[in-house]
């Protein structure tokens, strides 16, 4: 089910091309609705393209997708990674400003491979929210992660800058993995070359992880050198972490040559870019490029993955650091909405954001929208609607003696007389009947709810039918269509059952 009222605006300030990638069975819904939706057709240019390759499937793993020829072929540059499922109220470009401040190389960001002092390579950039505020659900998913400070300057840092709130990652797993990793080993192993490396380390284990990253170009070798990883997430983050201090590991993952090709070839361009004109060969000198082996790191903390910082032959992996979201109240909104629950919860939210009519041109979040009740001529008199936590889309007709509120009510859906409506999220198109009463409900697209119907904490399939006076709580309703099996499926399964019972007859037999 798709939320009526979620839209995230694209900062376009930093981006020269945005790419939507996904399966090829989703390609016509997506160029439908950014031709026809109005929140995506005024979306700032550049139009993002749309991307589906064709052996892009719904279960293929994220790392496995940046491993896709396709995909590589249109990254050109340092890029940025976002989910599907994100809604972010924190400003792009502010992410991008503290990667290159912290994580992004000198040399590279200027074009100078040769730039003495500064480490050749970028580093990374993830994001972790905390999932106990608010908007906690049971049983959402959180992640382990173990990061150490980064060292900061003694001055004053601009108000809303996001620097204080990054460290480097050392450690990254699902808090699955990390629950079968202690019960196997009866315990959390921690390396002492971690320790030997990090003595100050911070552990999290209520906070997920975003999947919003800022990864450096080379991070596609990375990925295609290690056909094991799947995603990236527990994967390419979680091995690249640990490549920072780990002695041996980053050679073994293969960075160490990707790393030296890329440098190589740098180096080639740099000096064939100084190389001068024969008619200037006395004069002017080619600068020789200055080796990576030899090069300090950056002030972006790049981590030498030997045991000890004096050893100047080991290998330099360039850092990958963790933004880790304030959990304050003032704190924008950054949530990923990948569960019913979560995506009720964080409607709700949204819908207690001050519209753009109530703010009279103050700063607003980039979901404010103009009205909270966008069709008022819908509405009939002598109704409730709690405008202050509510939002009702265009061309919603509301009769008399009906209450909303705590809701979020999607275009085109009709709301009967006496209905009750507390803490619902309603997609496009739902009808609800006369004196109906929902309570924490998700109702799909174009479904209808019978009159006199009592629901609490349901989710409605769309396009689903609820007979009248129905009264249900904790539960699924679905459509039973396509579920049953055919009488020939019932035969092949019958015939199955005799096949194998007339092989067991005869080994028995024998």
């Amino acid at each position: 089910m798709r939320a009526p009222r979620l839209f995230s605006p694209l900062q376009t300030d930093p981006w020269s091309d945005i790419t939507l990638v996904c399966p090829a069975s989703a390609k016509g819904a997506i160029e439908q609705a950014l031709n026809t939706n109005p929140h995506l057709t005024a979306l700032p240019l550049p139009r993002p393209d749309i991307l589906a390759p064709s052996d892009l499937e719904q279960t293929t793993g994220t790392a496995e997708i940046l491993r896709l020829a396709s995909v590589r072929e249109i990254v050109k540059s340092d890029f940025v990674v976002l989910p599907c499922d994100l809604v972010c109220e924190l400003a792009g470009e502010k992410l991008v400003q503290a990667w290159m401040v912290k994580a992004a190389s000198l040399a590279e960001v200027l074009g100078s491979p040769s730039l003495a002092g500064s480490s050749r390579f970028s580093g990374g950039l993830g994001v972790w929210y905390e999932t106990k505020t608010a908007l906690a659900v049971k049983k959402e998913e959180t992640d382990f992660i173990a990061s150490t400070p980064l060292p900061f300057p003694a001055t004053c840092q601009q108000k809303g800058s996001l620097l204080p709130h990054l460290s480097n990652l050392v450690y990254s797993m699902p808090k699955d993995s990390l629950k079968d990793l202690t019960e196997e080993k009866s315990g959390l192993p921690i390396r002492h070359g971690l320790l030997r490396r990090h003595p100050r380390i911070r552990m999290l284990t209520t906070h997920r992880d975003a999947h919003l990253y800022i990864f450096p170009k080379w991070i596609l070798d990375f990925i295609k050198e290690n056909e094991r990883f799947e995603n990236i997430g527990e994967d390419v983050i979680g091995w690249w972490a640990k490549a920072g201090w780990q002695a041996g590991l980053g050679e073994k993952l293969g960075l160490e040559e990707i790393l030296r090709e890329e440098d190589t070839k740098d180096a080639a361009d740099s000096v064939e870019e100084r190389t001068p004109s024969p008619d200037h060969q006395e004069t002017d000198e080619p600068t020789p490029a200055v080796s990576s082996r030899t090069r300090r790191a950056s002030n972006a903390g790049s981590i030498k993955s030997g045991e000890t910082a004096a050893d100047e032959k080991s290998l330099i992996v360039p850092p990958v650091l963790a933004y880790i979201h304030p959990s304050t109240e003032t704190a924008p909104l950054v949530r990923r909405v990948d569960t019913a629950q979560l995506l009720l919860n964080v409607s709700l939210q949204l819908a207690k954001i001050p519209s753009l009519e109530e703010t009279l041109g103050q700063e607003v979040s980039p979901f404010a929208h103009a009205k909270k009740v966008a069709y008022p001529e819908g509405v009939k008199s002598r109704t409730t609607i709690t405008r202050q936590d509510s939002l009702v889309g265009d061309n919603v007709t509301v009769e008399e003696k009906v209450s909303i509120k705590e809701s979020v009510v999607g275009a085109g859906c009709q709301i009967s007389e006496g209905a009750k409506l507390s803490q619902c999220l309603l997609m496009d198109g739902v009808v609800v009947g006369k004196n109906c009463k929902l309570t924490k409900c998700i109702l799909g697209k174009r479904c209808v709810i019978g009159d006199g119907s009592v629901l609490t904490n349901c989710e409605v399939q769309e396009n689903l039918l609820v007979e009248a006076r129905t009264e249900d709580k904790d539960n699924k309703l679905m459509s039973s269509e396509g579920l049953e099996a055919t009488e020939e499926e019932m035969h092949e399964v019958l015939q199955d059952m005799d096949d194998e019972v007339m092989a067991v007859n005869e080994v028995a037999v024998e």
